[in-house]
């Protein structure tokens, strides 16, 4: 696989309280992906961005919320997101560095 597009397939970690209790509890990451990302792609990129270890990544597509933008009605656009399983033992600090 090209490391060019390696390095496009993850478009940021997705934050909620959903995530944050998965990081804690099952080291698993939840990451926004492009829409065209395969399972392999993302397991190749966040191994390759991360230096872990992955067992395994689910992937959902979601659905653009309709949404009302001033008086226009409009829709927001789909979006893909990757549940990533780490190995044992593996860990990604979003923390930054100090």
């Amino acid at each position: 696989m090209n490391q060019d597009r390696l390095m496009q397939v993850l478009v940021a970690p997705h934050v909620s309280e959903k995530s944050a209790g998965l990081a804690e509890a099952q080291t698993q990451h939840v990451f926004k992906v492009v829409p065209d990302a395969t399972k392999l792609e993302i397991k190749k990129a966040v191994e390759l961005m991360f230096s872990v270890k992955v067992a395994g990544v689910r992937v959902v597509n979601m659905p653009g919320k309709r949404k009302t933008f001033g008086r226009r009605p409009g829709r927001r656009n789909d979006w893909r997101k990757a549940y990533v399983t780490l190995a044992e033992g593996q860990d990604i600090d979003f923390g930054g560095a100090e």
